[in-house]
């Protein structure tokens, strides 16, 4: 994956500094974020002070590219940078900027006792009214709105189920084995052509479009970058093991259904059973996954570490208000006759 073009400040400062060597180049926090505001609101040097974090194209960008060097990193970037040090200290205060943000976004949510934790995801998961991608595409949807919700989702699809399979080590008992089984279809079950990400390339394929792994990270809004940051900070940090856990079970909870409406539209343009078998494995698999999430996933978690049964409703409810977001821009995007990519969209060769 090439390094992607700056969006501010302090992504500018990340993408030259990945260019050198590490421990020749010393991040000073105060150049990027003021860490005493980090709660509050505290902005980027140089960036808009009235700018809410998870749209805030430059630290949305900055942390997608520190975690970016934990998956398959940068051409001509030297591996190295993934633990260094002085970057990981910056991370941490912007790290600590979008977790802030997010709990604002999601509000206080209700005690929960471990052994009422699928419950309340299933209530979690039915209370969401958010506005429907899905509905939308199925109803009225042509091929350039296909095209550009699929370019949305590239981002996370080309690697679908790494983010969460960080969680495997760091689980134990039927809690670990239901990840697993959860993540075995994921990944086709060691075949290839049965990959969820491999399936989703066919759709791009099909719709002419670059299916090389973070095409069009350019071309997303920073609200896109904070959905996919949001399962690597959530992935990458043992602390938040139940968030991980509770975001792929309100994602899996709420997938069968939107997966049949995109592939009864991609149908409807015209699109063949190579093109759609992304989205009709996923009608099937993930109705059988939302039982295994809920219950056997989140439930035997909740049981085994009790004092993070709240985790994972705050993982839940992260996951459904991001991807509101992510639903309103691109509708409202559309509904004034705008593109939601922030450039023109590129097809593959």
């Amino acid at each position: 994956m090439r390094l992607p073009v700056a969006r501010g400040p302090a992504s500018a400062m990340l993408v030259e500094a990945l260019s050198g060597v590490p421990a020749r180049t010393t991040f000073d926090v105060t150049e990027l974020w003021d860490a005493d505001r980090s709660d509050d609101g505290g902005r980027a040097s140089g960036t808009n002070a009235d700018a809410d974090p998870i749209r805030d194209e430059d630290l949305q960008l900055f942390l997608f590219t520190c975690y970016e060097l934990h998956y398959r990193g940068f051409d001509g970037v030297d591996e190295r940078w993934e633990w260094d040090p002085s970057l990981l200290a910056v991370r941490a205060v912007a790290e600590q900027r979008f977790e802030s943000a997010l709990r604002r976004l999601v509000g206080p949510l209700a005690a929960v006792e471990p052994d009422d934790v699928p419950r309340a995801l299933t209530s979690l998961v039915a209370d969401d009214d958010g506005p429907s991608l899905a509905t939308e595409l199925h109803r009225r949807g042509d091929l350039a709105r296909f095209r550009e919700f699929v370019t949305q989702r590239s981002v996370y699809h080309l690697k679908e189920a790494d983010p969460h399979t960080w969680g495997i080590p760091r689980l134990g008992g039927e809690t670990k084995a239901a990840l697993v089984e959860i993540q075995m279809d994921e990944y086709g079950r060691g075949r290839l052509s049965r990959m969820h990400a491999e399936l989703f390339r066919d759709t791009m394929r099909w719709l002419g479009l670059d299916s090389d792994y973070g095409a069009y990270v350019d071309a997303v809004p920073a609200v896109t970058l904070a959905a996919n940051n949001l399962i690597s900070l959530f992935g990458l940090h043992r602390r938040w093991r139940g968030a991980l856990l509770g975001h792929l079970a309100a994602f899996e909870m709420t997938s069968s259904l939107p997966n049949r409406r995109y592939g009864d539209a991609l149908r409807r343009l015209g699109g063949t059973p190579g093109a759609t078998r992304f989205y009709d494995e996923h009608v099937e698999a993930d109705a059988v996954h939302e039982q295994i999430a809920a219950y056997d996933l989140c439930g035997s978690f909740a049981l085994t570490e009790p004092a993070r049964a709240s985790d994972v409703l705050f993982g839940a409810a992260c996951c459904l208000a991001l991807d509101r977001l992510v639903a309103e821009h691109v509708l409202s995007s559309w509904a004034a006759e705008r593109s939601s990519l922030r450039l023109p969209l590129a097809l593959g060769h």
